[in-house]
């Protein structure tokens, strides 16, 4: 993630990345290298010292964001932050609290809201082409836990820190299951009211250990959600899906029609039926003009000097859901507030 980072803001008109930070010397004069950036620094606090930046892109471990970004936000620089912004809701709370104190943009990295079809989605819920909203289902599916085409997690660092918690991994909820979240409830245009969950982690290796990691992270949820404009229904995610890579799925369903998304973070598609295709089941594509990336909103956020979405605020929201999809395991239905 972070060569995407470094790619899309080097890319972007305006916007020149001028230093890194890596305790890791070797991996920092590599990186810096690859990407032409002048400026190197072993710690966070020495590049504060030096403090010639505008904004930061904060692409560290799960656990890392609270405290770095905090230094940020103390520093008065904007931040752009991986997802999830914390690994609780009450730092992610806290972030965004501080964050709009100290009048700084803010953003996180939610992804998959480039996708021109989610985007055209929400405008065709908020219009109220397919009526009031009953129904939703969602899933985001993955398999590089039953399949090696993005690497070997039974051998590869990058990944093994994924499957533990004591590394930072809050499992699949904390890595995919933010998207979705976000995902299905942006689409709907509604925040979800409450929940209950099912949480699975299955064995992968003798005594659930490879090296230094306990493989104990979860691997699949399901929750069933409320949606506050009444709709229900479930939002799943897996990385256990074989078959499938990256495969991002919504449907929305109103009393005027319904609507099906699909992204797979390269290409996305919008389905519609409504009207008369109602009663013949008809689906038809929706045309989907380009969107531009979270990337390019932060810059512009930068020069006009409002948040884009999702911001701080919106990823503490998602964050407080998926600290009740653990919350709520096996135990009954949890609100949100």
């Amino acid at each position: 993630m972070a060569k995407s980072h470094a790619n899309a803001f080097a890319a972007e008109p305006g916007v020149e990345v001028v230093a890194a930070v890596e305790p890791n010397q070797e991996r920092l004069v590599r990186f810096a290298d690859e990407h032409g950036i002048p400026h190197r620094f072993a710690s966070l606090d020495e590049a504060l010292a030096w403090g010639a930046f505008d904004a930061a892109a904060n692409v560290t471990p799960d656990a890392v964001h609270y405290p770095t970004t905090m230094k940020f936000i103390a520093a008065g620089k904007d931040v752009f932050c991986e997802k999830p912004l914390a690994t609780d809701y009450p730092h992610a709370r806290d972030m965004a609290d501080a964050a709009e104190a100290a009048g700084i943009v803010n953003m996180v990295n939610l992804t998959y809201r480039g996708s021109p079809a989610v985007q055209m989605a929400r405008s065709i819920v908020l219009s109220g082409e397919i009526g009031t909203l009953r129904h939703l289902d969602a899933s985001y599916l993955q398999s590089w836990l039953s399949a090696r085409m993005w690497g070997d997690w039974h051998t590869e660092e990058k990944w093994l820190w994924r499957l533990s918690s004591a590394h930072g991994s809050k499992g699949v909820i904390g890595d995919i299951g933010i998207h979705i979240v976000d995902f299905a409830s942006y689409a709907a245009a509604s925040d979800i009211a409450s929940l209950n969950s099912r949480i699975k982690t299955f064995a992968k290796a003798p005594e659930d250990r490879i090296g230094p990691y306990t493989l104990d992270a979860n691997d699949s949820f399901v929750i069933t959600v409320e949606l506050a404009n009444g709709a229900i229904g479930p939002i799943q995610a897996t990385r256990w899906a074989t078959g499938n890579l990256n495969d991002l799925r919504l449907g929305l369903y109103g009393d005027k029609g319904a609507l099906r998304v699909f992204t797979d973070g390269q290409t996305s598609t919008l389905h519609i039926c409504a009207g008369a295709d109602i009663e013949t089941q008809t689906w038809r594509e929706v045309e989907c003009p380009p969107v531009p990336s979270n990337y390019q909103r932060f810059a512009a956020a930068c020069r006009s000097r409002v948040s884009g979405d999702p911001d701080f605020r919106r990823a503490a929201k998602v964050q407080q859901v998926l600290d009740l999809t653990f919350a709520a395991d096996g135990l009954g239905t949890l609100a949100v507030e």
